[in-house]
Formats: structure tokens, sequence, C-alpha cells
């Protein structure tokens, strides 16, 4: 019955489901890893910043492997991206899985930075990958594919997070790292196989000068979502974690299921934008509309917290809130992305703008460790709305130009 099923999928659905099943394994993993290092170096003893700066190097090379990811995509086949983003995260965690007195602060750091390739080369494939996959002129159904595909990946980064506080506490830090690697494995080995040879491989091979956008409109559009991406990390990545765990004094168990509670129902937000956002104007209207919002509420949650009011309310209820006006924000910036991207070599201009992603990962995990670690959670908050008001400028200068 699942076989035939199968066999009536026209050959882009299972090319979509391939990309999707390798993007759900990777991310699962991913957030794992990320809770398993905050939480098991959080235990030992690390600092704040010292925590940040574990992931400094996963988010530098994040945003050096878009660049050049792209370029690597439209001359090799996103195919083969995708694959090395795998093995590479195989490795990397395999590295973490050592004894833990060669754990220094060095040796993660280089670990992440492998991480950071992996997850880049295989977020920019899967993105660029649905460009190609849907017929052109079809815009909802390219905003819903990505959506789906954006939504369900953040809802199994909060699975991940979970899985990561539960491994963590079962299996210790080794054991969980080596499961994870198990699994990695089994998915890389299944999409040698089964991934479309020469994706994405552009009709002329691509010269290194044409990294660099040349288009105002993407410009515009890949510094919103610097400061969208920074506004969110500056206080999620470090800061939230480290502030349950000794401010309201929450096990491992409770620190990750809660943030993988918030980054799930982050996801189905995320996977049904499409619906929320539908009959509201232009997409680029709809995309000024959402993030205008959005620098009112961490300012209100800094408020709560400065005043002392029922702090762990004020997180829980500002949190769910923020979760949900993000969510809409980052589906609508990760469509139009696609649809702006040129079809011949989509993921120059694909791997272009999740640079500018990956540099604002980059600013808000710096700030969110050493901003916490001197000023509190407050401060934190009140530099995620300052971002998010530049967000909102460089989104009123992209609905304006359209």
């Amino acid at each position: 019955m699942t076989q035939s099923l199968i066999a009536r999928l026209s050959p882009e659905i299972k090319q979509y489901l391939v990309i999707t099943g390798n993007y759900w394994s990777f991310t699962l993993t991913d957030g794992a890893l990320r809770m398993l290092v905050v939480l098991y170096f959080h235990q030992l003893g690390y600092s704040p910043l010292a925590i940040a700066s574990l992931f400094l190097f996963y988010e530098i090379f994040g945003v050096v492997t878009n660049l050049l990811g792209g370029w690597l995509g439209a001359r090799l086949g996103l195919n083969k991206t995708m694959n090395i983003g795998l093995f590479l995260q195989i490795v990397a965690v395999s590295m973490l899985a050592l004894d833990e007195q060669l754990l220094t602060i060095a040796y993660v750091m280089v670990a992440q930075a492998l991480s950071g390739i992996a997850k880049d080369l295989n977020k920019m494939s899967a993105k660029s990958a649905i460009k190609l996959l849907v017929p052109k002129d079809q815009d909802s159904t390219l905003y819903k594919w990505v959506a789906l595909l954006t939504g369900s990946k953040n809802a199994l980064k909060g699975v991940g997070f979970f899985l990561g506080g539960i491994l963590l506490t079962l299996l210790g830090f080794q054991g969980a790292l080596w499961f994870m690697a198990a699994m990695l494995t089994i998915t890389w080995l299944s999409s040698l196989v089964l991934l479309k040879q020469d994706l994405g491989k552009k009709k002329n091979k691509p010269k290194f000068n044409e990294l660099f956008s040349k288009s105002r409109q993407l410009n515009l559009l890949a510094a919103a979502r610097l400061f969208l991406f920074a506004s969110r990390d500056v206080w999620f990545v470090v800061a939230l974690p480290v502030f349950l765990a000794s401010t309201f004094g929450w096990d491992h168990w409770w620190v990750g299921g809660f943030m993988a509670s918030w980054v799930i129902a982050y996801g189905i937000v995320q996977a049904n934008a499409p619906k929320i956002t539908a009959k509201q104007g232009s997409n680029y209207q709809q995309a000024l509309k959402w993030v205008a919002v959005l620098p009112v509420i961490p300012a209100l949650l800094a408020l709560g917290l400065w005043v002392d009011w029922q702090p762990k309310f004020v997180i829980i209820a500002g949190l769910l809130i923020f979760g949900a006006v993000f969510a809409v924000n980052s589906s609508l910036h990760s469509f139009l992305i696609v649809k702006i991207a040129d079809s011949d070599g989509v993921s120059m201009d694909v791997g272009f703008y999740y640079m500018a992603n990956a540099m604002g990962r980059l600013l808000g995990t710096v700030l969110s460790g050493l901003v916490y670690q001197f000023y509190g959670l407050e401060a934190c908050l009140l530099i995620s709305s300052a971002m998010l008001v530049l967000a909102s400028l460089f989104t009123y200068g992209l609905s304006k130009r359209n």
C-alpha cells in the first residue's frame, strides 16, 4: 500500500520528501547538540560568556559557508552540498564524543566550526532546491512548500532541544553524541542513494566574483534578516537557558523541555504562516506589518523583569507571543528570498541571503553571552528591541521599492 502510494508520486514530490527527510534528521541532531553543549558546560561551571564562545566558530563559519556554499552548489549541484553537510555533522558529533578531558574550549570550538559548516550547507541546499521543484509563477504553492519545510524543521529543532536534555540525563554526554552520530550516518547513506544528481547545477559555471549580490532588493531583504535573527539570538541562545537554570533553578529536563516546547510551537506557526497571512495585501506589505509589531514585545518583557512583576509569567507568556509573531516573519522572509532568487544558480542568491542570517546569529550569540554576563537578561531584551527597529526600517525600504 505504502509502496504503491510512493510510486504514484511525481519525481518532484519524491525529491522534496528526500530533501525534507535529510533536513529533518539533521535538524533533530543539531538542536539536541546545541542543548547538550549549553547544559553540559553550564553544569561544569562555565560562565555564560565562555559558553557563548563555544558557538563562536559555529556562527563565523556559518557566514563563510553560506557565501561559498551557494557558489559550490551552483557549480557541483545541491545534492552534493547537502550530502557533504551531513557527513561533516557526523564528524563534528564524533569529535565531541571523545574523552571529556580533551574537551577544551579550543577543541570544542573547532568541532562546532565543522557543525556550523555542516548546518548551513544542509540548510542552503534544502531551501534552494525547493525553487527548482515548484513550477514558475506558482507563488502560493512555493510559499506553502517553503513554510512547511521551515516550520517542520523548527518544530523538530524544538524536539531536538528536548531530546538533548533527555539524552544528557539518560546516556550522559558521550553516550548521547554516539547515538546521534549513528542516526546521522543512516540518513547520510540513504541520501547518497536517493537524492537526484546535479540538482541546482548552474548552466554556466559561476565565477568567484559573482558571490556578492548586485540586487538592491535582495540586499535590503538580507539586511532585514540579519537584524531579525540577531534580535532573537541575543537573548534566546545563551541568556535564556542560563537564566532559567540559574534564576528559576530549573534542571536539565525543565530547561530542555521548555525550550523544546517553545521551538515546536514556533515551527507549527511557521508551517501555517500562509493561512495566517492570507488576503493581507502583497507579501512585502505583510512582511512590514508583521515585523513592525515585534520591537514592542521584548521591550515590554524587559520592563516586566525590571519591575520584578511575576517574572515566570512574564517570560513564559512573552516568549509565546514573541515566538508566534517572529515565526510568521521568518516564514515570510524564507518565502521572499526563494521567490526573489534567480532560478539559474538559485543557491548563490539563497547562500548570500543566509550569509546575512548567519551574521545575525553570530552577532546575537556573542552579545547573548557578553551582555547577559555583565548586565542581565533585561539588557539583552532591550538590545533585541533596538535590532528589531532596524529590521523594520530595512523592511520598509523593501516594501516601498516593491
